[in-house]
């Protein structure tokens, strides 16, 4: 089965329209969303929407959660802070009882478990391998060999050995007996430097994974950033993916 891996759509309808139609030519089997689905852009209620429609398994991410009510920004910086709290006033109430009834985790045909931060927490920050390390003890509990991540923007692969490359066509086998951790990147807001939508596809019979980055119209993301009156560093770090 071929499983595509979003994550991190950040109220970004234009990125996230972008992958869902390169998904749509890709004939991608099942879709999962690792969380994020709003906070930072000014399209919450239609990515939740599009979502929704499109039956993708999602999990609960820190912004859908101060969202939807179920917690409060304590440690947001003052733009998330902003962000977010527009958002929840932006959100419809039909979306925020959809953003609440989203689990924080989820294992996926018993060949992979997907979370937002890490297995441990939601909202660890899984940026290097002194970060990474404790998370594998709490993989093997799991009994699969893989964990989908989102949370830090960051497109990545590791194992127990390190960072990983993938291939120069994005594509990277993983090794039998061997644990990994995946990144998948953020759909509406890349923050590894590369500013084109991120997402993965996973092929659990040839344990094959391809790292995916298409364009979108992010002028028309920072517009709407613009118009909504949302801090304009928000649109000026789509550009740079950062």
């Amino acid at each position: 089965m071929r499983i595509a891996v979003i994550s991190d759509i950040h109220a970004n309808a234009e990125a996230l329209d972008r992958v869902l139609l390169e998904l749509e030519q890709r004939n991608v089997e099942n879709t999962i969303c690792l969380g994020d689905i709003v906070g930072y852009n000014a399209d919450p209620n239609p990515c939740a929407d599009r979502v929704k429609q499109a039956g993708i398994p999602s999990l609960l991410g820190n912004h859908d959660a101060v969202a939807c009510g179920l917690e409060e920004p304590w440690g947001f910086n003052v733009v998330a802070l902003t962000a977010a709290l527009w958002t929840r006033n932006q959100l419809t109430e039909e979306n925020k009882a959809f953003l609440r009834e989203l689990p924080d985790q989820q294992v996926m045909d018993s060949s992979f478990v997907a979370v937002h931060g890490a297995p441990s927490d939601r909202d660890t920050y899984l940026f290097s391998m002194e970060d990474l390390r404790p998370e594998f003890e709490y993989l093997r509990e799991y009994d699969v060999p893989l964990c989908f991540f989102g949370h830090t923007h960051c497109q990545g692969i590791f194992s127990e050995k390190g960072p990983q490359v993938p291939g120069g066509d994005g594509h990277f086998t993983l090794e039998e007996g061997e644990l990994f951790f995946v990144n998948p990147g953020s759909v509406g807001q890349p923050r590894d430097g590369d500013a084109r939508a991120a997402f993965a596809i996973y092929d659990t019979e040839l344990r094959d994974v391809e790292l995916i980055r298409v364009e979108y119209d992010k002028k028309a993301t920072a517009e709407k950033i613009s118009q909504a009156g949302l801090p304009m560093f928000l649109a000026e770090r789509l550009m740079m993916g950062r």
